[in-house]
């Protein structure tokens, strides 16, 4: 019974995936392939979401937030109060705007941290704003260079798609990885947000490929995977579908979208 068990939660596992890969790609017969033969997809386009993905932060954020509200407000939360206040603040619909993060977020952000640390000194402000628009507030994920720079050496291009403000840019360019990319595409410039699939589209339109050749990795269930299989392309969740960027490689040169079903 354990392995009957065992065998049905890896089929019902495999039916969930491959429903998956078939909805991310309507042209999955070709010549040859019999009904219910899922073709190898040949990726020519990897897309990469940046905060959370490609991007981590180099300490806590509510760490730092706390940092700024003590040194300018005596603020007395704890970080658990400040974590709590952020979540509730990030996930309550902007109404200022039909997207959060227009230009460069300024309105959006300082609305964010205010409700976070229950304060809105203009210095802690300007200065938390300042901090998360260098590059050095930022860790890039484990082996994401190497594996990238080894795709695109082999003829895959690359783009970011972020639903980020305008300092994304300079981030990238500060940490020294702009140049990875074939296009950087922020929602703050194109004016739409995932998992709206025109920010997808104009990352197709940048790579001059079609949706069906690309596949797009990152951590959010809704945004980035419901958006991107909305749009035409293929979408893995970062920490579940794939955990590291060598994983994301070594799939992309294997053409194997579900992976291991163990």
């Amino acid at each position: 019974m354990p392995a009957l068990a065992a065998t049905t939660r890896q089929l019902a596992r495999l039916h969930v995936r491959c429903c998956g890969a078939l909805a991310a790609r309507a042209e999955v017969l070709e010549p040859g392939l019999h009904f219910g033969q899922i073709a190898a997809p040949h990726w020519e386009g990897l897309l990469i979401d940046a905060a959370g993905t490609l991007l981590l932060p180099a300490e806590p954020t509510a760490a730092v937030y706390l940092r700024y509200a003590r040194h300018y407000a005596n603020c007395t939360l704890s970080e658990e109060q400040v974590l709590d206040n952020f979540r509730r603040a990030y996930n309550t619909n902007w109404g200022r705007s039909p997207i959060r993060y227009v230009g460069d977020g300024r309105p959006f952000w300082s609305a964010i941290v205010s409700e976070s640390v229950q304060c809105a000194h203009p210095e802690m402000l300007e200065g938390l704003y300042q901090y998360f628009a260098r590059g050095s507030a930022y860790n890039l994920a484990p082996g994401a260079a190497d594996s990238i720079s080894r795709l695109r050496s082999r003829g895959m291009k690359t783009a970011v798609v972020s639903n980020f403000d305008t300092r994304l840019h300079r981030i990238l360019r500060e940490l020294k990885i702009d140049h990875l990319f074939d296009a950087i595409i922020v929602s703050a410039d194109v004016h739409a947000e995932k998992p709206n699939p025109l920010i997808f589209e104009a990352a197709f339109e940048a790579l001059a490929l079609p949706p069906s050749s690309c596949i797009h990795v990152g951590d959010d269930r809704r945004n980035d995977i419901f958006g991107a299989r909305d749009s035409g392309c293929w979408a893995w969740l970062w920490g579940e579908d794939v955990k590291s960027f060598a994983e994301v490689e070594r799939r992309i040169e294997t053409s194997n979208f579900l992976g291991d079903l163990d």
